[in-house]
């Protein structure tokens, strides 16, 4: 019994200790959330001269991450609502409404009266009653500096039927917060985890909220037995018969030695259960042991649900962390959690074989998601290979972004190759580029994953792109919109740029401003000579011979543009990357 109250001890420290640390984080808080919040209203202020709905035919909606795509409950549509921006000096949040139709590949934009405050890293539950309902809660607004939040804790309905908002303002809501999971159960949207975060201070939560559509009240759980950690961006998956809720991994960080925020990137898996009816009905925390080949550690990564009860995770980042530098490996794998079988499995892509080449190799057939059809004998999978990608914008920079695959993938790709060249029927697998923070959903059996982004050193690449995968089939992604790279925006304020702004905070007291005119132009010719000293490539030359002429001038361009602290595989590899995007426009 004496162990026993210890550790009860323990466990009430403990929540008393966040308790405090929540009371301080709103505390400090409290001056920048009324600060935004006057930003807030004057958004809202503009939302208000909306009228009546407009529905515009339009392109697809522009980069962003940390939005929701909901699969619309009766129509072949997805539903795409708000999310964030960051160009490299500001940050723009979103409360645009987006419907995409299936079926004609086409995006309408609808303006509807009173819509939510805009906000990225919310929640989005689509409910089939009434003619289908998508309800939205909490999320954030950031300051467009970034320096500020206000994090929401309101609820939204959106009637599908008649095209109208509504806000639910009942108490007992959860504490405002991002990075929360939402999903239905039963009758109940369950909330579970996120984060608060000031300028100053940050909590991360595990607390546990339902909220009954049948009687419109929240209420907070009170689960027995241990469950994960405060977390934020899990994974949270309703089992299908309503039973429960499981919890995969998830995100946060601590303050470690000198006031360093260190992150954490949990791998754990934890089943929710509701045990009983009506009055005796409790709910209890477990933990689950999956079995098969479990996902790397990862965070940002995009989840969905699939047929079937099986829960899709896509992609994320994991990050390498020391006490000077933080570097993302970016990933676009695929790997399904079979919620009744308790096991995951890697979803290794079919493609298009020729059977030639099938006999060829000496495979008996596919290899599916759950070993269907499996080769004869054991097979040894060779461990993950690095691959690099090199993606180049409209202002030429070459931008570098690495990905991990098994060996079972290194083989199909080679595979490829081989065909290929032998002008085989085999075609090369398309597939997203790695990424984070996406935006995923399943409708008729394909998973959707739209936009997010990736890391290029301190460059942020948001994505606009759409691609859909058929699940029943494995066999390849298919392009609905493709990446724009060179719409790709990035600001960043330089000392050159802070010189200018001294320049003109000096002209404005009287300097000349002729003589700032000319100096703008001598820069503009020094670009362009900049431009004209580039290796010409000569008459009839082929790439290789060119990179293999000109790599000694194009890495060093790369290694001045890199820094000296990059290694020098690495700016090899964009040095002749560059080389070949210049051969190729001048050829």
């Amino acid at each position: 019994m004496g162990k026993k109250g210890k550790k009860d001890k323990k466990v009430k420290g403990a929540e008393k200790t966040a308790a405090k640390m929540e009371k301080k984080v709103s505390k400090r808080s409290k001056r920048e959330e009324e600060d935004l919040e006057a930003l807030i209203a004057e958004f809202q202020s503009l939302d208000a001269k909306k009228t009546q709905v407009v529905e515009t035919v339009c392109t697809p909606p522009s980069a962003r991450l940390n939005a929701t795509l909901s699969a619309h409950p009766e129509k072949d549509e997805l539903i795409l609502f708000g999310g964030e921006y960051f160009n490299g000096t500001k940050t723009y949040l979103y409360n645009d409404l987006f419907f995409y139709n299936i079926k004609k590949n086409t995006w309408v934009k609808l303006d509807i009266p009173n819509p939510p405050p805009r906000r990225c890293a919310h929640q989005a539950v689509v409910v089939p009653q009434g003619g289908g309902q998508l309800w939205v809660f909490g999320g954030e607004f950031a300051s467009p500096d970034g320096e500020q939040f206000y994090h929401y804790k309101d609820l939204w309905v959106l009637h599908l039927s008649t095209l109208t908002w509504e806000q639910i303002r009942v108490s007992g809501a959860p504490s405002g917060r991002s990075g929360h999971r939402m999903v239905l159960c039963k009758r109940q949207l369950v909330v579970f985890g996120g984060f608060h975060e000031s300028a100053r201070d940050y909590i991360y939560y595990n607390d546990v909220h339902a909220f009954n559509l049948d009687t419109f009240a929240w209420s907070r759980l009170t689960p027995s037995g241990s469950g994960p950690c405060p977390r934020s961006a899990c994974q949270m998956t309703p089992v299908p018969d309503g039973s429960g809720i499981l919890i995969y991994g998830g995100y946060s960080k601590v303050k470690a030695k000198k006031d360093v925020d260190k992150g954490t990137i949990h791998s754990d898996m934890c089943l929710l259960k509701r045990e009983g009816k009506d009055e005796l009905m409790k709910w209890v925390w477990s933990r689950v042991n999956p079995l098969g080949v479990k996902p790397t550690p990862r965070s940002g990564f995009s989840l969905a649900v699939g047929p079937g009860g099986r829960a899709l995770l896509f992609g994320g980042v994991c990050d390498e962390e020391d006490e000077e530098t933080l570097d993302g490996d970016f990933l676009n794998d695929l790997h399904l959690y079979d919620t009744n079988k308790n096991r995951w499995f890697p979803a290794q892509l079919k493609g298009h074989r020729s059977d030639k080449k099938k006999r060829r190799r000496g495979i008996k057939g596919d290899v599916g998601v759950e070993g269907a059809g499996q080769e004869e004998g054991p097979v040894q999978e060779e461990g993950p290979v690095e691959i690099v990608k090199e993606i180049v914008t409209e202002d030429g920079t070459v931008m570098t972004i690495k990905e991990m695959i098994s060996g079972t993938a290194k083989e199909e790709e080679s595979e490829e190759e081989d065909e290929e060249e032998e002008g085989g029927a085999g075609a090369a697998l398309v597939e997203p580029c790695p990424r984070s923070n996406a935006m995923a959903a399943v409708k008729n059996g394909k998973l959707y994953l739209y936009g997010g982004m990736f890391e290029v050193g301190d460059r942020q690449v948001t994505l606009n792109d759409l691609y859909a995968l058929d699940l029943h089939k494995m066999d390849l992604w298919e392009v609905l919109v493709e990446m724009d790279s060179k719409s790709q925006e990035w600001l960043e304020e330089t000392e050159s740029e802070e010189d200018e702004e001294e320049e003109d905070e000096k002209t404005a007291q009287g300097g000349n401003g002729e003589d700032e005119e000319s100096e703008e132009d001598s820069d503009d010719a020094e670009d362009d000579e900049d431009e004209a000293e580039h290796p010409p490539v000569k008459p009839g030359e082929d790439l290789a011979d060119f990179q293999s002429r000109t790599e000694q001038y194009w890495v060093g361009l790369a290694r001045a543009n890199m820094g000296s602290d990059t290694k020098d595989k690495k700016v090899t590899k964009v040095g002749l990357a560059m080389a070949k995007v210049f051969y190729e426009e001048q050829a």
